[in-house]
């Protein structure tokens, strides 16, 4: 039987009750942070580079919206998962299936139009492929989080339509430490659901220029505390009484628990980096291995019985009879390591101030463990690279112009593995301009990618070509206001779920089928912003709009098989409106510190463009065969999953 989880215990269970930190390491560490220079306040960011951005610009100057996590205000941020760390920034939430699952949802969007990179890098895990996916970058062992809102294709490729979300954690040095040798370590309690943490880093120079970086995480949480039953009993339709929770037995599972949401992770990495006159080369090594529990009610199986009639010609032939099995207790065993290696040159040629090449290898893998016992194993292998220049400055324009690549193979085995093993591979040339017209600072950019897909099973690849082009500004009207315009074209090139999908998601509870034929995803953005700021109070705010054309997005079909409802990959065109807004307070300043209040809030409203209905033809894969069904896909209506409009503080 199906079940659900009661909302009462998502998407954010109680906060910690017990907070407990402990940072302290070597007598210079203390002396270290001192030095760092790093504000508490996020939006005191001028002195904050961000380093996704070839030009290393400072966070407050670029017209583009961008918002940094870093110093205090991060370490007073950080969650267990990604997500959860930056899910109180405006325009930014987080998904959530189980405690252990937590990916960034930026104005909107998630899943493959939202980029996780590690230091400038893409992850290439496997989170974009189903909701119950982590990402595997660890948050307390990150020095800065970058989170660029609205399309970031001119930097990380069509992936990056809705927005990226950028993790630096400083194994491989940017600038010498002040100190010969410093570190820190942290312990943190949580009640709710006893987690004990532990992490630590040191930092060292041998020599003069050869800096060393070694840190490690532990992290243990059992089952989360909640109030009442985590199954709601409305959603058991057995025909008992619903009023009366004893009719139920063991199907509510235990009150006060929520049962299987317990986590395990490990976490660490070394680096060593040569900073010399000239240039600077760098490599770490990496590796994050987390264990979690899918909630139970999260995770149902598809029934395989076959005693039905195979002649379907039309959608309101229902297998309604059918239901889904009983289900295990599901984990997921996950492991990635991953290599970097990144170096520069300054001053290389008389036109050019540096060039900057960085890649990463990674060796991605985890295990859906139902009752212990492996079900499904997917893996993601590959290598991501890019090259930067910086130019010398011409005729007032600063720039930076490259390339990146790219190439994976993704497979899937196993009886849930809905996804065909699939090779992927990118290429995607770029360039940046930036000049300043009296009060009137410009940004323009373009970009181009193409992305090739070969999935095995003898299905049909394809080539798709992406063309982005940026222009934002920001008009400086006085040293306490501006404002801040942007308009964007984006393309996205679809996914192997998205074209090739055939069979049970688990984690939607759906049959999906893919659309081998769908086009390219193209986006238009309109944005406006303000921003004013004096020594009591700092304000931003923003309202957008993006307008689709052949929008991707999986719709019903109003057809159940095998006792799940079958969901389509389809395009239309829809539009995303939003606002966000932010303030902050400073209240008092003293010697015992600064006390402030932040307030925030955001919106978003997305929905299809149009009305009535239109004739979709699918083939429902079943065993050895396929049911072929005629529906109806809606045309309009609100599309589901968007984040809700927020206010807090």
């Amino acid at each position: 039987m199906t079940r659900q989880i009661s909302s009462r215990t998502l998407p954010h269970l109680a906060r910690p009750a017990l907070f407990l930190a402990l940072a302290a390491a070597l007598p210079a560490a203390h002396a270290a942070a001192d030095n760092d220079g790093q504000s508490h306040h996020l939006t005191e960011l001028s002195a904050v580079k961000v380093t996704a951005s070839p030009l290393q610009s400072d966070a407050e100057s670029l017209a583009r919206p961008v918002a940094v996590l870093t110093g205090e205000e991060l370490d007073a941020r950080k969650g267990a998962t990604l997500g959860d760390t930056i899910a109180r920034m405006p325009g930014v939430q987080t998904t959530y299936f189980g405690p252990g699952v937590g990916r960034p949802v930026i104005r909107g969007q998630e899943g493959p139009r939202v980029a996780v990179v590690a230091n400038g890098v893409g992850n290439m895990d496997a989170s974009t492929v189903s909701a119950d996916h982590a990402t595997s970058i660890e948050p307390f062992l990150a020095d800065q989080i970058e989170v660029l809102k609205g399309p970031a294709t001119l930097l990380f490729g069509s992936g990056a339509i809705g927005g990226a979300v950028n993790v630096v954690d400083g194994r491989i040095a940017r600038d010498l430490p002040d100190h010969p040798l410093s570190g820190r370590a942290e312990l943190r309690g949580n009640s709710v659901n006893n987690e004990r943490s532990g992490m630590f880093r040191l930092d060292g120079v041998s020599g003069d220029n050869l800096v060393l970086h070694v840190d490690g995480l532990v992290r243990n949480g059992d089952d989360y505390r909640i109030p009442g039953y985590a199954i709601d009993p409305a959603a058991l339709d057995d025909g008992h009484d619903h009023d009366n929770h004893d009719d139920h037995g063991d199907e509510l599972g235990p009150r006060g628990r929520l049962e299987n949401s317990s986590t395990r992770t490990r976490a660490g990495g070394v680096g060593a980096t040569w900073l010399g006159a000239s240039g600077f080369l760098g490599a770490s090594l990496g590796t994050y291995r987390s264990n979690y529990g899918i909630p139970n009610g999260a995770h149902v199986h598809a029934d395989d019985d076959h005693g039905h009639d195979h002649d379907h010609d039309d959608h309101g032939h229902d297998h309604g009879d059918e239901e889904g099995e009983g289900e295990h207790d599901v984990r997921i065993d996950m492991v990635q390591n991953r290599f970097d290696v990144k170096g520069g040159l300054y001053d290389p040629l008389p036109f050019l101030q540096s060039v900057t090449v960085r890649a990463a290898w990674t060796d991605y893998e985890h295990t859906e463990l139902e009752a212990g016992t492996p079900s499904t194993r997917f893996t993601n292998k590959g290598v991501e690279g890019r090259v930067e220049a910086v130019q010398q400055p011409l005729a007032g324009w600063n720039g930076a112009f490259g390339l990146q690549f790219g190439d994976s193979d993704f497979g899937a085995q196993g009886e849930e593995a809905f996804v065909p093993d699939t090779r992927t591979r990118t290429l995607g040339l770029f360039v940046l301009q930036e000049k300043q017209f009296g009060p009137l600072k410009l940004e323009l950019g373009g970009r181009h990618d193409r992305v090739r897909l070969n999935p095995d099973d003898g299905l049909r690849g394809r080539d798709f070509g992406a063309t982005n082009l940026s222009a934002a500004g920001i008009w400086t009207v006085n040293d306490h206001f501006d404002l801040r315009f942007g308009v964007d074209g984006s393309e996205r090139a679809p996914t192997n779920e998205e074209l090739y999908a055939a069979g049970a998601h688990i984690a939607t509870r759906s049959l999906e089928i893919g659309d081998a034929n769908l086009d390219t995803e193209r986006g238009h953005r309109m944005e406006l912003g303000v921003h004013a700021h004096s020594d009591r109070i700092d304000v931003s705010a923003a309202v957008y709009q993006t307008k689709f054309k052949d929008f991707i997005y999986l719709a019903d079909t109003g057809v159940v098989e095998q006792g799940l409802p079958v969901r389509v990959w389809t395009q239309h065109d829809a539009t995303f409106k939003g606002a966000e807004a932010e303030a902050m307070f400073h209240l008092a300043e003293g010697d015992s510190g600064d006390w402030d209040l932040r307030v925030f809030g955001d919106y978003v409203k997305a929905e299809l463009d149009g009305s009535g209905s239109r004739r979709a033809d699918i083939a429902v894969p079943h065993g050895d065969h396929s049911h072929r069904y005629s529906v109806d896909l809606a045309n309009g209506g609100y599309l589901p999953r968007i984040s809700p409009a927020r206010v807090g503080a």
